[in-house]
């Protein structure tokens, strides 16, 4: 007969046992038996008896040391005696105890039948040659296109991971509907069909996130590194993004369509008047007219203010990006060079513009110009802002020849430039090239 709850009442009414006990439940869960050494420090002379009581010892150091086998051992001869060591521990700490790899064993087991479970539900709705079910094939056996995400939400909510599965997987198998119908959706609107929540799918949502992984595995597809390849993908698989607030400011570019040069873009030309074109307005476009063979892009709003003022009566092109260029105006960049013509790019000479116009320079390669970035123009234009040490950092692996040195000086002096300190400059350049 087994004393185990009268022989954890015993040790929980003397408290010199307690950390001795707490150490024998972590050496259980390690080793799922009474394995290891313990191992005390500074130890009462209560806590030296009591142990050495049970294990046949006497101990005068205030560190302790035995093995947990001695005192299960030492156990087996008291008045207790059969004792069970795991049932004594779940009595005398009122829980169930599972060992590190029992655990482990059982994790695992919840998790493929979680997977089973998706990968039935996928197979009995829409088909082992449906792209649901190949993704999460792909998923499961190479551990990637989203496994840690889903793993994350499994481990919070098994439920709701299992519903954020099938939603991803409902989703693939509505872009493929799409394709064959060659019918696009707005992505709000796409969410909402497949969710009833329009923002379920946003950019930065652990929903979106994993819908972009699925597309990516069934497409054969890296994953996007940033918000222009974010876009791009999903407009490969027919899901048109926010297409609002990817802007450019135009002058004098002209927008084709199959039918001809846009209307409205081509009436804002006639005007001499500045425009803002959306990745709305570039349904449609087939391509661009430039006035001159030069295309001038600037990043600050007041700069190209400034410039469209002053040239009024000059025949030429300007765009602004209004910073990082977004998606809108890197499609166009393409369309400016594919027909043949030149860009000519000025940004701020600091650590954050330097790195864009080699990003962009490096995309675009040939007939992309950088435009009074060299190193007199930072000279002309340098202002009294430091750059920090992460700036720094940021100008050591530049690959443009002329953005290399430029980022030498910027590096040596310390300071950053701008745009608006020398405008004069740029309408000079504009005015005398056209």
């Amino acid at each position: 007969m087994c004393n185990n709850k009268e022989c954890a009442d015993y040790f929980k009414s003397r408290h010199e046992y307690k950390r001795c006990f707490e150490e024998f439940r972590k050496k259980w869960k390690s080793y799922g038996k009474p394995g290891g050494f313990i191992t005390l420090i500074k130890t009462s002379k209560e806590e030296r008896q009591a142990i050495g009581g049970i294990i046949g010892k006497v101990f005068f150091e205030e560190t302790l040391r035995f093995s947990f086998s001695e005192f299960e051992q030492g156990l087996q001869k008291t008045r207790f005696a059969p004792v069970d060591i795991k049932e004594l521990l779940e009595e005398y700490f009122g829980e169930t105890l599972i060992s590190t790899k029992e655990q482990k064993k059982e994790d695992d087991d919840r998790r493929r039948e979680f997977f089973d479970g998706i990968c039935q539900y996928f197979e009995k709705n829409h088909g082992k040659g449906s792209d649901a079910f190949t993704w999460i094939n792909k998923m499961i056996s190479s551990k990637k296109y989203g496994y840690r995400i889903l793993i994350r939400e499994f481990e919070k909510q098994e439920n709701d991971a299992r519903l954020l599965a099938k939603n991803i997987g409902n989703a693939l198998i509505k872009l493929n509907k799409m394709s064959e119908d060659e019918e696009d959706y707005p992505l709000a609107v796409f969410a909402a069909y497949i969710t009833d929540n329009p923002h379920y799918f946003d950019r930065g949502t652990t929903a979106g996130l994993l819908f972009i992984h699925a597309i990516c595995a069934v497409k054969e597809k890296e994953l996007p590194e940033s918000a222009h390849q974010w876009r791009k993908l999903l407009m490969q698989a027919l899901i048109v993004p926010d297409n609002i607030s990817s802007i450019v400011h135009g002058y004098g570019l002209q927008l084709l369509t199959k039918e001809g040069r846009h209307p409205a873009y081509e009436a804002f030309c006639k005007r001499d008047e500045a425009y803002v074109i959306t990745m709305e307005n570039m349904k449609g476009i087939t391509g661009v007219e430039t006035t001159g063979e030069r295309v001038y892009v600037v990043e600050n709003e007041m700069v190209f203010g400034y410039l469209i003022q002053n040239l009024k009566e000059v025949n030429c092109t300007i765009l602004c990006t209004s910073g990082q260029p977004r998606s809108v105006a890197q499609i166009l960049f393409s369309y400016i060079l594919e027909g043949g013509f030149k860009i000519y790019y000025n940004g701020d000479i600091d650590p954050d513009g330097v790195c864009i116009a080699d990003r962009l320079w490096k995309k675009f390669g040939e007939n992309f110009y950088i435009w009074r970035m060299e190193p007199k123009d930072y000279e002309k234009s340098i202002s009294k802002e430091k750059i920090g040490a992460i700036g720094r950092v940021k100008l050591e692996n530049i690959s443009n020849p002329l953005l290399r040195e430029t980022a030498k000086c910027i590096r040596k002096r310390g300071l950053s430039a701008y745009q608006e300190n020398m405008l004069k400059e740029l309408l000079f350049d504009i005015g005398s090239k056209t």
